[in-house]
């Protein structure tokens, strides 16, 4: 009896993780064909240079996250990792649409393209990994960063595919900033913004997690 017990509750686990990855693989799928679905517009220089930039920058959360998952094992990271996946994978859906070479490419984890980049991913891995907080506060940086350079493109780009997509990750971005700083204050921490408002920060911090996304 205990037996088939456990065989029916890992067969239904099986199926929920099944579901979970079949969920992502739809969400993608629908971010991807949204992208080709809409127009394909002259690119303005702005537009080019925030592309490119954001491409790295998204991979710079992922890295990170996933650096310090290493060091702490602690889900949070995993968890936001993987959309900051799905957030530099819609920027080269976009990159290889307007035919602009990936500065990713074939790079490894912690490896950019941007000077800057490569410099802060050593900068906030080494300050993650002092402790707990820390880590999360170095994501809550990369979250308020990441916000502030989303909304400083979209001001400056009217592509709608390129607005379609950057709404997409400065909602996840918003997100993710909720989950750490919930956490930073947890553990009896204080955050404040470094690039963002500090009145937008607590619009953010303050208001239930945005729902109708994976991001």
């Amino acid at each position: 009896m205990k037996t088939t017990v456990l065989l029916i509750a890992i067969a239904v686990n099986l199926v929920f993780v099944s579901c979970q990855k079949d969920e992502v693989v739809a969400a993608n799928l629908t971010v991807t064909s949204q992208i080709e679905v809409l127009p394909t517009e002259p690119l303005n220089t702005d537009e080019s240079t925030s592309l490119l930039q954001m491409r790295e920058e998204e991979k710079l959360a992922r890295d990170v996250y996933a650096t310090l998952y290493e060091k702490w094992k602690i889900n949070v990271f995993t968890n936001i990792l993987s959309s900051e996946q799905k957030h530099t994978d819609a920027v080269l859906t976009l990159l290889n649409k307007y035919d602009l070479a990936d500065p990713v490419g074939t790079n490894s984890v912690g490896v950019f393209s941007d000077s800057k980049l490569q410099s802060l991913y050593t900068e906030l891995v080494t300050l993650g990994s002092t402790s707990v907080l820390d880590a999360y506060k170095v994501g809550a940086t990369i979250e308020d960063l990441d916000i502030f350079d989303l909304e400083e493109a979209l001001l400056k780009s009217d592509n709608q595919d390129i607005k379609y997509v950057y709404d997409l990750l400065t909602m996840g971005s918003r997100n993710h900033m909720r989950s750490f700083y919930s956490q930073i204050i947890s553990l009896g921490g204080s955050y404040s913004a470094q690039f963002i408002s500090q009145t937008e920060l607590e619009a953010i911090v303050t208001t239930a997690k945005e729902t109708g996304s994976s991001w």
